[in-house]
C-alpha cells in the first residue's frame, strides 16, 4: 500500500487577505445563496476570523464566544447582529434590481401647441 495522504478542512479565511478579498466572497456568497441566509452568516464568520475575531467583537460590542456562535452553520443571527459584524468588518451593503431593467424611452417633448389643443 502507498503512503497515506491526509487533508485538512478547507477553511475560507485562510484565503482572505485583504478586504477586496473579503467583499469579492461576501458577493459571491450572496449570489450562490439562493436566499438561503447561513451562507450569508457562514461568509460572514469566515471574513471575521479572518479579520480577527476579537477585533470585531470589540468593534461590534458583542462576546467572541456569542459571535463565533450566531456566524456558525447553526448559528441564526439577529439582523442587529449581522449589520453590527458588517460595519465592523468595514464591509458597504448595496442593492441592485435582481433583474436587467428595461432602459425607457424619455417622454417625447410636445410643443405649446400641442399642449394648447391646436
Amino acid at each position: 500500500m502507498g503512503k497515506r495522504e491526509t487533508f485538512s478542512p478547507f477553511d475560507a479565511a485562510e484565503y482572505l487577505k485583504t478586504d477586496e478579498d473579503m467583499a469579492l466572497y461576501l458577493d459571491a456568497m450572496i449570489e450562490e445563496s439562493n436566499g438561503d441566509p447561513r451562507m450569508i452568516t457562514v461568509a460572514l464568520g469566515d471574513i471575521a476570523r479572518a479579520k480577527g475575531m476579537t477585533q470585531i467583537a470589540k468593534a461590534t460590542g458583542l462576546a467572541r464566544e456569542n459571535l463565533y456562535k450566531a456566524l456558525s452553520a447553526d448559528g441564526n443571527p439577529e439582523f442587529s447582529t449581522v449589520m453590527k459584524v458588517i460595519t465592523a468588518l468595514g464591509i458597504k451593503l448595496h442593492a441592485s434590481p435582481a433583474v436587467a431593467v428595461k432602459s425607457r424611452k424619455a417622454p417625447r417633448k410636445r410643443s405649446t401647441r400641442e399642449l394648447a389643443g391646436a
